[in-house]
């Protein structure tokens, strides 16, 4: 299986990490007896011949290897193999030349995945159908292949294998072969119904919605219910797979990340995404799982609605009402998948607040999450309870502020409670006064309690800024991360920080001069003395320094003026969020919107990220604003969020968006 191994000049090829010379090693790993090798083989192949996705020449060059491993039934986890042959070769993959010529291979060498379809090893043969409809030519060959397997098949894994299968091909072929298409769309529809179990249906529905969604049920979501509790009740009691301890590689702690029901966890996904827009379905799915009686029906149901709540606005109330009830379920992993959605969500997660404020309060040793290899952190419930804004977490923090263990993200959480958490204010002040300035971790225990001050706008904290301003040692770790973070509650602080002026002026000259130029203008009004440096910032070889000048002098307004030139020219080139942050900033200063409206257009519409820049801006103008309030209220009205590729982080950025908009539209106009 390895012939032709050493006839390769692997050093001569290459991967994501430089020569390939290590290539051999890992496919003879693959075929080791010890199962810790043979996954720390695969990922490393992963990990370097198909480092996310892209194929390489050394990637072309295992895949004749990796196909003579895939039949040798003495190579243990061959199945693994035929995933990664399948990953490689998958058109929706990379692209290029290599990639190509990899596909390629893999087409001329399909006999051996019809070979495989009906091997001994389950494994195996749940991880062929998506090769033999990606490889196998004709199309009909491949259907043809399918549908005998589905009706000698007894193994349900491999049945859900095969059926997605179907659903793959039907999407792949209805353009180029309207009849095999319908063939397997017409296979997809038999199985959705009985005499085929509730697993076997649930993915043929899943499929269906995918790609001939006008044959679904019209009680499309009774029926998945109905044949999701009908499933769970078939459901062994064998002990989940991960109460196995497993090798200690990636691929094993992966495995054991995996949902205890990962069957059921695809099975649903599958139908989530193929439902797409259609929210209320999508929320009445998710009703269903969360009170399912089965525990990983709702765990699955949770992770569910994190996906919901990251693409679409609205609907989020009832889930989470549901997700806050899980909160005093007995299992762990139902605990906790609830608490991580939650803290996901922010202020989304109001309606659970109760539920929250319940476990913070009766179960304390929740406050705090001691962890084995880094420093305690705050809570996941305590976190998701301030992330609501809710004033009941205050108290909360401030006992654990006053406790002998204090995390140090608990800074973080103190913006979401606005002025709720301004009685947190000293406790938070002496915490930083007490800071070693020498400490190497300074960096993440300064700034959190920086951003925290720096919301509560707590001016009387002065004294301690400096103090860590003027005695930060040199070489320190972040060291500019820390002074800008200083830097900012300055600004904030305003003409209460003028002590600082010399500091903010013996910083115009370091790479901290943008955060120091803007602070200083917050704290004199001095135009004259922050204008040069911002000029020379926005002219600069950096694109987030000119980006961010071109907004402090936006703050600027007309005493921007002689800024405009440079101004003018940062808004015709660079990359899209610094010409909408200087186009912004012409607007501001000259009162003329007209020049650049239709870049803030365009921008707006083809670089989501840039949005909440723009809001912000807009929001700034008060009601001069106007020219793009049509923009602001069509993104209100929009129900999809505007970067639903991003996360968690995309949720809070969403809102934050939102909030810009809505203050935008009412006119309130702010520095």
């Amino acid at each position: 299986m390895f012939r032709g191994i050493d006839e390769v000049d692997w050093a001569s090829l290459r991967h994501a990490y430089g020569s390939a010379e290590d290539v051999p090693g890992l496919l003879r790993g693959l075929a080791s007896a010890d199962p810790a090798e043979r996954q720390t083989a695969l990922d490393g192949l992963y990990g370097a011949v198909h480092h996310r996705g892209e194929v390489y020449d050394s990637t072309l060059a295992c895949v004749p290897i990796l196909l003579a491993l895939a039949v040798r039934a003495e190579v243990r986890d061959r199945a693994g193999v035929v995933e990664l042959l399948v990953s490689i070769g998958d058109e929706d993959g990379a692209r290029g030349d290599l990639a190509a010529r990899a596909r390629a291979v893999l087409r001329a060498r399909a006999g051996v995945f019809v070979r495989l379809a009906g091997d001994a090893d389950a494994g195996v043969r749940g991880a062929v159908p998506g090769a033999l409809v990606r490889f196998l030519d004709p199309p009909a060959r491949a259907l043809a292949l399918v549908r005998e397997r589905i009706t000698v098949e007894r193994d349900d894994k491999v049945l859900l294998a095969l059926t997605e299968s179907l659903g793959l091909f039907a999407r792949r072929h209805r353009l180029t072969s309207d009849a095999h298409a319908a063939e397997a769309v017409r296979l997809l529809t038999e199985l959705s119904g009985p005499p085929y179990g509730p697993g076997l249906r649930l993915a043929a529905l899943g499929q269906l919605a995918g790609c001939a969604p006008e044959l679904l049920p019209a009680d499309l979501v009774p029926a998945v219910v109905r044949l999701l509790r009908e499933r769970s009740g078939q459901r062994t009691s064998a002990a989940p797979a991960d109460d196995c301890p497993g090798p200690d590689t990636l691929a094993g702690r992966l495995l054991r990340l995996r949902p205890s029901d990962e069957e059921g966890s695809r099975l649903l996904r599958t139908l989530h995404s193929a439902l797409g827009s259609r929210v209320p379905d999508r929320i009445a799915l998710l009703r269903g799982q969360l009170t399912s009686p089965d525990p990983l029906d709702r765990c699955n149901g949770v992770w569910m609605s994190a996906g919901l709540f990251r693409e679409w606005r609205d609907g989020h109330a009832e889930p989470v009402t549901l997700i806050g009830g899980q909160l005093g379920a007995g299992e762990d992993r139902l605990h906790d998948a609830a608490v991580a959605v939650l803290v996901e969500l922010g202020e989304l997660a109001a309606p659970a607040a109760d539920q929250l404020h319940a476990l913070v309060t009766y179960r304390p040793g929740l406050r705090i999450r001691h962890r084995e290899r880094s420093a305690p952190a705050l809570g996941g419930p305590l976190k998701a309870l301030a992330g609501t804004g809710d004033a009941r977490a205050a108290p909360v923090l401030a006992e654990v502020l006053a406790g002998p263990v204090v995390p140090d993200d608990l800074g973080l959480v103190i913006p979401h409670l606005g002025r709720a958490a301004l009685p947190l204010a000293p406790a938070l002040r002496r915490r930083l006064a007490r800071v070693p300035l020498d400490a190497p971790d300074l960096h993440r225990r300064a700034v959190p309690l920086l951003s925290a001050l720096t919301a509560l706008g707590d001016a009387e904290s002065l004294p301690a800024v400096l103090r860590l301003l003027r005695g930060l040692p040199d070489g320190l770790r972040r060291r500019d991360a820390v002074t800008e973070a200083a830097v900012r509650s300055l600004g904030v602080f305003g003409a209460g920080a003028r002590e600082a002026i010399p500091d903010l002026r013996g910083l115009l000259e370091t790479d901290c001069a943008v955060a120091a130029a803007d602070a200083l203008w917050s704290v004199t009004g001095d135009a004259d003395a922050v204008l040069p440096v911002l000029l020379r910032e926005l002219t600069g070889p950096a694109s987030d320094r000119r980006r961010r000048a071109a907004a402090v002098l936006g703050r600027l307004g007309p005493a921007a003026r002689p800024a405009l030139p440079g101004l003018r020219e940062a808004a015709g080139s660079g990359d899209a969020w610094t010409r909408a942050t200087a186009a912004c900033a012409v607007w501001r200063t000259t009162g003329e919107p007209e020049e650049f409206l239709p870049l803030l257009r365009s921008t707006w519409a083809q670089h989501p990220r840039t949005r909440r820049t723009i809001a912000a801006h807009v929001s700034a103008l008060g009601p001069a604003g106007a020219p793009l309030h049509d923009v602001l209220r069509a993104e209100l009205a929009a129900p999809r969020r505007h970067r639903p590729s991003s996360g968690g982080q995309g949720i809070r950025e969403d809102l934050g968006l939102l909030r810009e908009c809505r203050e935008a539209l009412a006119g309130r106009a702010r520095r």
